[in-house]
């Protein structure tokens, strides 16, 4: 067994929550079984040099240094977030390792944000469909006062942040890196802009690279953070598929929007329309299943004719009606399998209708007035 180092950990739970950041990879559940038991603070300095988890922590704690970490999350404009705070998001309780902290940098407030969010989420190698529902979606959920949440991939993340950002909209960035290392480098422009004037976060320090599996760590936190999750194309194996099982796993809505049957884009969405997440075309049906009772979306119909009033019968006789010649009663009677007197009844309610019309031979259908 090797001894551990001293610790230069300063007093008080959020500086062990600090250092527990450092210390391990984010949902690591040894380490949050034991915080969650003791509390950050005693967990840290009572760590028990025989047990595993104190030896898988040795090449970190001898590099461990807490007041460097503040001090360059102050450089950075950042600040520190922990359970407890008026900023932290409530929904990240709900998980068996949440984590430790979180570094925000922007002027949103993380707790009010979150408290009426949608996570809008999808595949990175997007089709030129899906951004656009992706940028129309998010536009429309900022226009109802939703705060956009994503991940700031390129795609259709990217594109949902553009579309809250564009209608002047609250959105959130969730980051798998430390705040000082945009990524990807590409959308270093529109992490700063979501800085201005919303939100990045990050559960890792400064510093901390975006891995892979930090990726999908990530992904825990914009599933239960916001109440429902909307996936924008995703692949049969993908992180959105996993954000959205997560979401689904925590008693949030879980909405897909569809795509063509034949685009190995949409697979993954359509999996998950089959397996129970609710079928969502636009804003207004997302904020349905999301929002508040009573923030209902209107109801889609087709164009109005004046057929869709008529009785069964009576659309019976119009069928068999012609433009261009003239049809007697006993003969649409016949073609319909009427009395003569039920047609002639009909073809009456029919003209006066302006349906139908009467000449000397019988009976035609009325000309449909040309769309202007």
């Amino acid at each position: 067994m090797t001894a551990l180092p001293r610790l230069r950990v300063p007093e008080g739970d959020r500086a062990a929550r600090v250092a527990w950041a450092r210390l391990v990879e984010p949902g690591d559940p040894a380490a949050a079984k034991l915080v969650g038991a003791v509390g950050a603070e005693q967990a840290l300095h009572g760590l028990d040099p025989a047990s595993a988890l104190a030896q898988r922590l040795l090449p970190r704690l001898e590099t461990l240094d807490v007041v460097r970490d503040l001090e360059i999350a102050r450089a950075l404009g950042a600040r520190l977030v922990v359970p407890g705070d008026e900023e932290w998001p409530a929904g990240l309780d709900g998980l068996a390792a949440p984590p430790f902290c979180l570094w925000v940098k922007g002027p949103l407030e993380l707790g009010e944000a979150c408290a009426r969010s949608v996570a809008v989420v999808g595949a990175r190698a997007a089709t030129g469909y899906g951004v656009h529902q992706a940028r129309e979606l998010a536009a429309g959920l900022a226009e109802r006062r939703f705060t956009v949440v994503s991940g700031a991939a390129y795609g259709i993340d990217g594109a949902a942040h553009e579309g809250a950002l564009a209608v002047d909209g609250a959105t959130v960035a969730v980051v798998a890196g430390g705040l000082d290392r945009p990524y990807p480098a590409g959308h270093a422009g529109l992490l700063g802009r979501i800085t201005a004037v919303g939100a990045v976060v990050s559960e890792v320090p400064p510093g901390s690279s975006p891995t892979r599996w930090r990726f999908l760590s990530r992904n825990r936190l914009i599933a239960t953070m916001t109440q429902g999750t909307v996936v924008v194309e995703a692949g049969l194996r993908s992180g959105s598929r996993n954000t959205a099982t997560t979401a689904r796993d925590h008693h949030r809505v879980v909405c897909a929007v569809p795509g063509p049957v034949s685009s190995a884009a949409s697979a993954g969405c359509h999996v998950l329309i089959r397996d129970g997440a609710i079928l969502v075309t636009d804003a207004a049906e997302v904020a349905q299943e999301v929002g508040p009772i009573g923030e209902l979306a209107p109801h889609k119909e087709g164009p109005y004719t004046p057929e869709d009033d008529l009785e069964p019968v009576h659309r019976a006789v119009l069928g068999v009606l012609r433009v261009h010649a003239s049809t007697t009663a006993e003969d649409v009677a016949r073609q319909c399998g009427t009395s003569t007197a039920e047609a002639v009844s009909a073809l009456g309610i029919l003209v006066a209708n302006d349906l139908a019309a009467r000449d000397q031979d019988g009976y035609r259908r009325a000309r449909r007035p040309s769309p202007t």
